[in-house]
């Protein structure tokens, strides 16, 4: 299978998520990547919950499948010395330590562009490497907050809310894959490598902003909507009989369709909700419509009379629902890895479905320090010798 980016070498010193997903990226499509880990230590995320019934955490395996894992200590002069001749090796440097921390140790951007003038090197962290707040220690709930996403999140008469998963960590991983792609790009053209500051607050405040940017005009503070979208209506989850319905509304057409779906059409040359902005000024009694449309049928009588005419909506699964979703199956979202230690175990498949190269993610979580022998005899030329007191040293 042809790789997208094959022949492009990266060293990965991550841990825990929005770094490990960031490279786990570049590995499913291709890159070889190198993830150094301490000597006698797994990585923090080897201690997350989930775990298999062998208890290996399931986000490690989902971030670290394909990679080659190596040990270093970075804390030994010998160790940083190695980390180096790394550095001079590859196309891309990937981190998401506290900022300064890889600076301190003696492999900064600085350094490591002296050593290899064409690298690639990738900073995530919580709030950047400036800024009043960049040294603060930050997690994914931090940067939802920070962000302004937890603001806006929630219903109207509840409590902030997070989003249900790490998203602050993934949109970190994402948009740091996203500049290295840019950079590898840019660097074909200019043979110049760079330097790359991924904010977790930067990406989530990016997500937030463009719903709520009518603050700056009217400088009232945005309110939670719940489900509902703040620009449109009707727009969310809506309580049938037996579950709720996702009913999508956007355009002035789509209104008049949910109309007809529901036999009121005597409705459709009210002003109160002809426009897309009247429709979000009234937003409790076009809700307040739909709603009691939707409360005297099933979940199935509602999509069917939606669908008849092509009104945007779905069921509302429930998570063993989605996990077991014909779509997701029909394209490949589940798979099966075969891992040493906990045998086969289910994975997300690749999302990136590509005619020539598309990703892959069927590969296997590498053992702590596997590939020492092929990177540092194979790759920096070792030998045996030097190898044995590098082990014997706790170098690696």
């Amino acid at each position: 299978m042809a790789k997208a980016l094959e022949g492009v070498r990266v060293l990965d010193f991550t841990q825990y998520l929005s770094g490990p997903h960031c490279t786990s990226v570049l590995s499913e499509l291709g890159a070889e990547v190198i993830k150094i880990e301490m000597p006698g230590k797994g990585e923090p995320e080897r201690q997350a919950m989930p775990k298999t019934p062998k208890r290996e955490a399931y986000q490690f395996l989902s971030y670290n499948r394909g990679k080659k894992s190596i040990t270093l200590n970075l804390k030994s002069p010998k160790g940083m010395e190695l980390a180096k001749r790394l550095a001079a090796k590859v196309d891309i440097l990937v981190e998401n330590f506290a900022p300064g921390v890889l600076d301190r140790l003696g492999l900064s951007y600085e350094e490591a562009s002296k050593i290899n003038p064409r690298i690639i090197y990738a900073s995530i962290s919580g709030f950047g490497h400036t800024g009043p707040r960049c040294n603060d220690v930050s997690y994914d709930v931090v940067a939802q907050a920070m962000g302004g996403l937890m603001s806006v999140t929630g219903f109207p008469d509840g409590e902030p809310l997070k989003v249900g998963i790490s998203l602050g960590d993934y949109m970190g991983g994402y948009n740091g894959a996203i500049a290295i792609l840019s950079a590898l790009y840019y660097r074909s053209l200019t043979g110049e490598g760079q330097a790359i500051d991924i904010s977790m607050q930067d990406g989530i405040w990016a997500m937030v902003f463009p719903d709520r940017a009518d603050y700056f005009d009217t400088h009232i503070v945005p309110k939670r909507y719940g489900n509902k979208l703040s620009s449109s209506a009707p727009f969310g989850a809506y309580h049938a009989k037996d579950g709720y319905v996702i009913i999508c509304t956007i355009t002035d057409p789509q209104w008049q369709k949910v109309l007809q779906a529901m036999g009121r059409e005597d409705l459709s040359g009210e002003q109160r909700y002809a426009t897309r902005e009247n429709r979000t000024k009234n937003m409790e009694e076009v809700d307040g419509l739909v709603q009691e449309w939707c409360k005297g049928k099933t979940v199935e009588e509602v999509m069917a009379a939606l669908k008849k005419f092509q009104v945007p909506c779905s069921p509302l699964p429930t998570f063993d629902q989605v996990a077991n979703d014909p779509q997701l199956l029909s394209r490949d979202m589940i798979v099966e890895v075969e891992q040493p230690v906990s045998g086969k175990v289910k994975l997300t498949g690749s999302v990136y479905k590509m005619s020539r190269t598309p990703g892959n993610r069927k590969m296997r979580v590498p053992e702590v320090g596997e590939h020492n022998e092929e990177i540092y005899r194979g790759l920096l030329g070792i030998d045996a010798g030097e190898m044995k007191k590098l082990k014997e040293e706790s170098v690696i």
